[in-house]
């Protein structure tokens, strides 16, 4: 497949989900991504794929300036163990390397779990490839993956 976006696109049409994918520059962080496309850091959404002691995965989506709160994943998640794999068995589970995973064309799709501090935004996350950013509306996002909404993140 030539076009590295491909994957996304066909996901997210058999969703009826609305993208847009932007070529931007290289970044080395979150927040040098944020300021390449004009946006607050808590407009880029982080797609974390995250394993669970029965070795399977979810999503967990976080926006930037926040992480993962692991009590209060868990107990929403309803288990007692998870942990962020590495990044060959994150490539493995999603079929996207890391820093560019988002759950639309996932090559397994895994459980998402979306902060609600993403609710009624326009967010951009990973595309599918490096150099690229995904934009869509998190509210849609949410309903086409059937996504569990709750308080998952604290402040980095």
């Amino acid at each position: 497949m030539t076009d590295p976006h491909a994957r996304v696109r066909d996901a997210a049409a058999e969703r009826g989900l609305e993208i847009e994918i932007r070529q931007r520059p290289a970044a080395r962080s979150l927040h040098e991504a944020a300021a390449l496309l004009g946006l607050d850091p808590s407009g880029i959404v982080k797609t974390l794929v995250v394993k669970r002691s029965d070795d399977s995965f979810l999503f967990a989506l976080v926006p930037g300036g926040r992480k993962i709160s692991w009590p209060k994943l868990r107990a929403v998640v309803g288990v007692n163990r998870l942990k962020l794999p590495d990044p060959d068995v994150a490539l493995a589970a999603t079929g996207y390397e890391r820093g560019t995973i988002v759950p639309i064309g996932s090559t397994t799709a895994w459980p998402v779990y979306a902060d609600e501090t993403i609710r009624g935004e326009r967010i951009a996350m990973g595309a599918g490839a490096h150099g690229y950013s995904l934009f869509v509306d998190a509210d849609a996002l949410i309903a086409a993956y059937d996504a569990t909404v709750a308080d998952i993140s604290e402040p980095e």
